[in-house]
């Protein structure tokens, strides 16, 4: 029997207590730390839990392992109300309400938006496209604080499309502070400077204050939140905008300038002899007059024809 050992980030106080492997993906049963105490929802009263258990098993999506998707299981846990009678569940710290997927594979998910489609990460994510588009509504609607004890030294701010030929967007500010573990701060609705500079407000005066770097695009609006929020950092195009805007110039004058193309064209041509073609020498040739002597091209209609030169570039000659 072999035993593997493997390395799980969860959150705190979430307790791994089993494993199995199911049709192409690990699922990990989990347990955590239930409350004492809780306010129903319903009547607004504080007590003690009187706790009971759901029937069924809860899955919820979450990273890929070793290329294949991830769950987590777990019995899902209520209190019942001793007032009220009204049934409240207890939320696991990894997930929010009336979702199946944890925080972390949101993150996943609106990083795959960058510079993609929702229809294109629900693909590769082999989830459906209401789904992705369920998570960004979540995202776009709460207002998450962050830690302002965070140190937090590079962001990144990127625009991502919700949905293909549509005008919608959304702007994602990451921290990039450590570049193999970005995490998402903000989303906000839209991709102007309005959008940015919300996104950015969400970090306290101290912590934009102490933002060394902020990489985004080529876009103005951005460049202009930089400036009005971030008074010490230095704005950072990103390499693939760079590339492709020089890619765009070197084009557009290659195309202006005739003497470039025609040289171009030039080196690469060299004339050849076209072969010979001809029927087979007989007796008598298509019209009679006998066979043609070799190396004079003959057509259909029998009559002599000069050899043709056509450019093949890269060849020498036949």
């Amino acid at each position: 029997m072999a035993i593997v050992e493997m390395e799980l980030d969860v959150a705190d106080g979430v307790r791994v207590c089993g494993y199995e492997h199911i049709d192409g993906g690990h699922a990990f049963e989990v347990e955590w730390e239930l409350p004492d105490e809780c306010v129903c929802e319903k009547c607004h009263r504080r007590q003690r839990v009187r706790l009971e258990w759901g029937r069924r098993m809860q899955v919820v999506r979450d990273l890929d392992v070793w290329g294949q998707p991830g769950f987590l299981v777990y019995q899902p846990p209520f209190h019942r109300c001793g007032w009220c009678r009204h049934r409240q569940w207890l939320l696991p710290p990894f997930k929010r309400k009336h979702v199946t997927v944890t925080y972390r594979f949101e993150e996943q998910v609106l990083r795959m938006m960058i510079g993609s489609t929702e229809e294109e990460v629900a693909r590769r994510l082999g989830i459906s496209a209401e789904m992705v588009r369920l998570i960004l509504k979540h995202r776009l609607q709460e207002e998450r604080q962050i830690d302002p004890q965070r140190v937090i030294t590079d962001v990144g701010l990127d625009e991502i499309s919700l949905k293909k030929r549509h005008k919608l967007y959304a702007t994602i500010l990451s921290d990039l502070t450590d570049p193999k573990q970005p995490r998402i701060l903000a989303v906000a609705p839209g991709r102007d400077q309005a959008a940015a500079e919300t996104c950015l407000k969400r970090l306290s005066e101290p912590q934009r204050a102490q933002v060394r770097n902020h990489r985004t695009d080529m876009s103005p609006a951005y460049t202009a939140a930089g400036e009005a929020l971030l008074p010490h950092s230095q704005q950072v195009v990103d390499r693939f905008h760079v590339a492709k805007k020089l890619g765009e110039v070197v084009d557009r004058v290659r195309k202006k300038d005739a003497c470039l193309q025609k040289e171009a064209v030039c080196e690469r041509e060299e004339t050849v002899p076209l072969a010979d073609v001809g029927f087979p020498q007989t007796a008598a040739g298509p019209d009679g007059r006998g066979a043609r002597a070799p190396g004079e091209a003959v057509r259909a209609d029998s009559r002599p024809v000069p050899a043709v030169l056509f450019p093949l570039g890269g060849h020498g000659p036949l």
